[in-house]
């Protein structure tokens, strides 16, 4: 999303300085950090200047942030200059941030100062844990950062060089360099980059190529200063062959004009989880909340019920079990994002090490219905054969006895419509839709509210039980209060709480209040 053009007042390149020029990068693991300080390090010692770096290891909540710092000046007199070990804040020259967040905690430390940083910072998110295992979306606003952006630093280059690195086949570290060679914050040319990178020769073609392209774009005035919008979207491996473009064309004929672009993402990735069949499913039951959004006066609304259903119906029809866990872990499009994140270079071997712990419940859900109800009808057999599978195991992903196992588990996919686990989905599914088309022909707002209500429901084994539970709690509150005027707000505030914390005490807290006065 471009939401902005910087305005670059680049410096002009000058010659020998008399002060050391201080650079600040903040990178995490795979992205280059070190690669990068070792160029821009190579590039000052190639021109007779004094250079030394430093890091600081951190421990941010993704792969560890870690700051690198440069210091780099010509020979005074021949003499060597002492040069220091850490950033001053207030006192740094160009300060890199390889992710948007990063540099927001650059601003805050105050390394990014008006009067002297320029700033190169990549507008990309790489979420933290905490940020991914929230309940509900616990994305981090990134509003402090952009409004930031455009008074903390004296120049500012800010577009998505991850984006720019993967075109191009390499790590963002590349465009980074191309950028702060764009900078003209050293006096150096672009062929002096150039040859830093020709003389590492390995990954030297794909990263000259993603230097060239960053280097460009800032000289262009191309980049841009608001992070890009997050959108959650499924994996899509799903073929594009004559039966699904006809879904497609379908959706597009029974569907409203607003809701078809969700309809579309949804259509894929249900797709991609099971086959065309399930697809045209979707397009069913998606029909049939579009008929019944279109009666409730869903048009003066943007039709607002149906593009939640698009989009909560493919979460819900696209459930994770071991057969899907199996299947996404063993494609290949996840180990070459692996190797990518790592670096691998030519000859190196990759191996992973996974630690899966199933339930019972997990395995259960996998057999024919029949069969599964008649085992768990029998606590004792459930409860001998749950202390042998239920125990943690370290996995070792790639070897062949353990991806012929898992390839052959995520190829049972012609399996799952008639498991338990599905029939079990299947039935929990079609309560929560009832409810949302009983409410919406009353309450439109009520109806949108109850279908948003799955976002409370995600992940696998326990994290997807404890869901299910306040999903279940939530629905439960709601019909004590699904005749009030204020229904709708009351609903909202139930799904929030819920999200808020997972022991859902906050939840708890919602519902007493409720009980109060139902």
């Amino acid at each position: 999303m471009r939401d902005e053009t910087v305005r670059l007042a680049l410096p002009a390149a000058g010659d020998a300085t008399e002060r050391p020029i201080s650079i600040a990068i903040v990178a995490m693991g795979g992205q280059g950090g070190g690669v990068l300080t070792d160029w821009i390090v190579q590039l000052a010692e190639n021109h007779g200047w004094a250079a030394q770096s430093t890091s600081v290891p951190g421990v941010a909540q993704r792969t560890g942030a870690t700051i690198y710092y440069i210091e780099a000046m010509p020979l005074l007199d021949g003499r060597r200059p002492i040069l220091s070990l850490m950033p001053t804040p207030g006192d740094v020259d160009v300060v890199m941030a390889a992710e948007f967040m990063e540099a927001g905690r650059s601003i805050l430390r105050g390394l990014v100062t008006p009067d002297r940083t320029t700033l190169i910072a990549s507008n990309h998110r790489s979420f933290a844990i905490g940020e991914k295992i929230a309940p509900g979306n616990g994305i981090a606003d990134k509003g402090a950062v952009t409004g930031a952006i455009g008074i903390a630093a004296k120049t500012e280059i800010i577009f998505d060089l991850n984006a720019l690195a993967i075109e191009h086949g390499s790590v963002i570290s590349a465009a980074m360099f191309g950028a702060l060679a764009a900078a003209s914050v050293l006096p150096f040319s672009r062929e002096s980059y150039l040859d830093v990178i020709r003389a590492g020769e390995k990954g030297a073609k794909a990263s000259i190529g993603t230097f060239d392209a960053a280097f460009d774009r800032v000289k262009t005035g191309a980049a841009e200063v608001a992070a890009p919008a997050q959108v959650n979207t499924a994996p899509s491996s799903a073929p594009l062959d004559p039966e699904l473009g006809g879904l497609v064309a379908r959706l597009t004929q029974e569907l409203p004009g607003p809701a078809q672009a969700m309809a579309r993402a949804g259509l894929r990735k249900v797709v991609d989880f099971q086959d065309v069949a399930y697809g045209a499913e979707y397009l069913d039951i998606l029909g049939k909340l579009s008929t019944a959004d279109r009666n409730a006066g869903g048009a003066e609304r943007g039709y607002a019920f149906t593009q939640a259903a698009a989009k909560h119906l493919a979460n819900a029809m696209s459930y994770d079990d071991v057969i899907r866990v199996a299947d996404l872990k063993t494609r290949s499009s996840r180990r070459t994002r692996i190797e990518t994140e790592l670096e691998l270079s030519q000859g190196q071997v990759l191996q992973t090490t996974e630690f899966m712990h199933p339930r019972m419940e997990e395995v259960m859900g996998m057999l024919p219905v029949g069969l599964g109800r008649w085992l768990g009808a029998r606590p004792r057999l459930l409860g001998w054969l749950d202390r042998r599978v239920n125990k943690g195991r370290r996995v070792r992903t790639y070897s062949l006895p353990w991806f012929l196992a898992l390839y052959v588990v995520g190829g049972m996919r012609g399996l799952r419509r008639r498991s338990l686990r599905h029939a079990v989905e299947t039935a929990h599914r079609n309560e929560w839709l009832k409810a949302a088309t009983d409410a919406v022909g009353t309450n439109y707002q009520l109806g949108v509210e109850i279908l948003q209500c799955r976002r409370l429901v995600k992940g696998y084994s326990d994290t997807h039980s404890r869901g299910l539970s306040k999903f279940d709690k939530t629905l439960e509150a709601i019909k004590l209060v699904e005749r009030r005027d204020d229904a709708a707000d009351w609903a909202r505030r139930l799904r929030e709480a819920a999200l808020k914390d997972s022991a859902g005490r906050e939840l708890d807290g919602v519902i007493q209040t409720i009980k109060t006065f139902a």
